[in-house]
């Protein structure tokens, strides 16, 4: 029986001796995996990904052909990341054409008039819309990847600037100013795109939200409705503010002044033609036609009705003011050594991420239905450049429509050379209509602009956010009531506020969750979530779910974790089963600062004091690499750290029996 006892405690030894190997060549994978990539490199990479197609085929030498190798070839590559039109125009064939051509005429036929709306809400001449509707689509067509996106002037930019350059210059005192401050913030707004782009900075768009654009956008839309009752009634004297205490106010105060009827009769008259028209188009998809072309024809309609009538002599408000030709340049009109500088380029952002969280909204909307993927930087690289050269040729911010979007869309674009045919098409009519849109009456512009608005405000989508998460719908409530109430500004600072207190509060109070195994399996999961999941006596496993460990957190973590040991202790009646072993699951965790380091190791100093062993899973790879480097590997000791929670727990468990069939 000796003999036996002794070939089974062999046995024992022998395949403990297998399991100790096989484990520690696993942790080994981990503690050996190379140096992740520094933070040049990292830039670097983000530079090829942006500017080189197919950049990581490119980044490996033994990919690359022999033309790519070359001087040539890679300028050539760099060329077709920077301008896509040379890459996918090489199998242009005219049958895209024609369904561009057609798609193209259609979405000028909507553009025209909108441009001049828009640039009738931006508080600025006419001719300047249309120039928007010219060099940026232009610009865009060579340097942007979406393939349906129509660019141009918007409703909700173009408000942003009346909005917030009429409190640094006032357009009515100074227009010549005003337009020079506008053009100005259009460069800003440009060069921050382009930076946003180039570096790959598209989280900052991304701090606003779903939640905060579809409560921003609805209260953008009923203050620019508004606002559109100048035009509407024909009011002389209106007031600059955005808030709808104020223009209901000045609205009020307007009927004590002579004012036309004509005005209001025929705003409303083509209002309610173009809401039919856009009726029978959802009706019928085939008439998609017909509610792209109302505006155009109720500005030419309305301004034979004005010009044959002479209405203009019975209180009629028209545009008058309306110079044709080529765009001019605007290089000189940059005001760089204004004392309103730093005013424009806050401004410049502002209007930069208003305009790219639209434009990249629509162009991915519209991309998933055609089945492609939308690369956001090269969006945000095209968005920049066009305003940057459209600032220098006349032009204001512009951005995609999601009206005319769905316009090209609907009309059967292939490419952006539908925006191509757009801007030749306006282009022409700034050369041979201008004359003719002399009479156009104010009221026309409005009722185009209010018809396009019911398309910001999205009902649907804010109960679905009230459904879905409770703290989304408040962002979404307080960019919708402090864009109503306050201005644009307090607007956007309430949606951004409440989601970065939402961020920083999911960051410093992260949660910490106990797992338990799941009976029969080797699955590790949270109790709390899985009643069935049981705990191991004497070992401790603690998920900590947080995508980074810092000085903002770090101390939090620790504390609740020694509260979870000190809760597990309570609840053991037999003291042979307190918590031995505490496993620490760092499997959410992509980072760590020395922050997180320092309270790390404190947690175990502590946790030596108590006669419990500190081991870490599944450290993720800039983590391990940074304990390494602060030695507090060597401090837990290597031994403690591995690859999967079950690897922990399973030697935990093997070196407790170990340690039994040895005494």
């Amino acid at each position: 029986m000796g003999s036996e006892s002794f070939s089974i405690e062999l046995d024992h030894l022998n395949a403990s001796a297998n399991y100790d190997g096989r484990r520690k060549e696993r942790a080994q994978w981990l503690l050996d995996s190379p140096q992740p990539p520094t933070l040049c490199q990292q830039l670097i990479t983000s530079l090829k990904a942006t500017l080189l197609p197919d950049a990581n085929t490119l980044s490996s030498s033994s990919s690359l052909s022999k033309t790519q190798k070359t001087p040539s070839g890679f300028a050539v590559s760099f060329l077709q990341g920077l301008f896509p039109i040379l890459k996918w125009g090489r199998n242009y064939k005219a049958t895209k054409f024609k369904k561009d051509l057609m798609a193209g005429l259609t979405l000028a036929s909507l553009c025209i008039p909108q441009s001049i709306g828009y640039a009738n809400l931006a508080k600025l001449d006419p001719q300047y819309g249309l120039y928007t509707s010219v060099v940026p689509p232009l610009i865009y067509a060579l340097m942007g990847s979406s393939r349906e996106i129509a660019i141009g002037p918007v409703a909700v930019v173009s408000m942003l600037l009346s909005a917030m350059v009429s409190k640094v210059v006032d357009p009515a005192q100074d227009p010549v100013a005003y337009r020079n401050i506008v053009f100005t913030v259009t460069f800003f707004a440009g060069i921050f795109q382009a930076v946003f782009g180039l570096f790959r900075l598209g989280f900052l768009v991304d701090f606003l939200s779903h939640a905060a654009i579809v409560g921003f956008m609805a209260g953008a839309a009923i203050v620019i409705g508004l606002q559109q009752l100048k035009g509407l009634l024909g009011i002389n004297h209106f007031t600059t503010k955005t808030d709808v205490v104020s223009v209901f106010k000045a609205v009020f105060n307007s009927f004590h002044e002579p004012w036309s009827p004509f005005n209001f009769l025929i705003g409303c008259a083509f209002l309610i033609f173009i809401l039919i028209t856009r009726f029978i188009g959802r009706k019928n998809k085939k008439m998609f036609w017909l509610p792209a072309l109302a505006p155009l024809l109720s500005v030419i309609l309305s301004t034979l009705i004005v010009y044959l009538s002479k209405a203009e002599e019975r209180g009629v408000k028209i545009v008058k003011h309306f110079k044709g030709g080529l765009n001019p340049s605007s290089v000189h009109d940059l005001q760089f050594n204004s004392p309103h500088l730093g005013e424009s380029a806050k401004i410049g952002l502002i209007c930069a991420i208003i305009a790219l969280t639209e434009a990249i909204s629509v162009g991915r909307s519209f991309a998933s239905i055609k089945g492609y993927q939308l690369d956001g930087n090269k969006e945000m690289l095209a968005m920049g450049f066009m305003n940057i050269i459209g600032s220098l040729t006349s032009c204001y911010a512009a951005t995609g429509s999601f009206s005319r979007t769905a316009v090209n869309f609907s009309a059967g674009c292939e490419t952006v050379v539908s925006n191509i045919v757009m801007a030749v098409t306006v282009l022409i009519s700034l050369e041979l209509l201008t004359k003719f849109m002399y009479y156009t009456p104010l009221a026309i512009l409005a009722s185009i602009i209010l018809s396009a608005l019911p398309g910001l405000i999205d009902l649907r989508g804010a109960f679905h956010i009230w459904k879905v998460d409770k703290m989304d719908f408040l962002v979404c409530t307080g960019a919708f009531l402090g864009v109503l109430f306050g201005s644009v500004e307090i607007g956007l600072v309430v949606a951004v506020g409440i989601s970065f207190v939402k961020v920083v509060v999911d960051v410093i109070r992260p949660s910490t969750e106990v797992l338990g195994r799941l009976p029969g399996t080797e699955i590790f999961c949270e109790r709390a979530q899985f009643p069935a999941a049981t705990t191991i006596p004497g070992i401790l496993i603690v998920r900590i779910n947080s995508g980074s460990i810092c000085f903002a957190n770090a101390n939090f973590i620790v504390e609740k974790t020694l509260r979870w040991v000190a809760e597990a202790n309570d609840t053991e009646k037999n003291s042979l089963d307190s918590v031995r072993v505490v496993v620490l699951d760092m499997s959410n965790v992509t980072n760590i600062d020395t922050s997180g380091i320092i309270a790390l190791e404190e947690l175990h100093k502590n946790f030596v004091s108590q006669g419990i062993q500190l081991v870490v899973a599944n450290p993720r790879w800039k983590v391990i690499e940074k304990l390494k480097a602060a030695e507090f590997v060597n401090k837990v000791g290597g031994g403690w750290i591995f690859l999967t929670v079950a690897d922990a727990v399973e030697a935990c468990l093997h070196l407790k029996m170990l340690a039994f069939t040895t005494r």
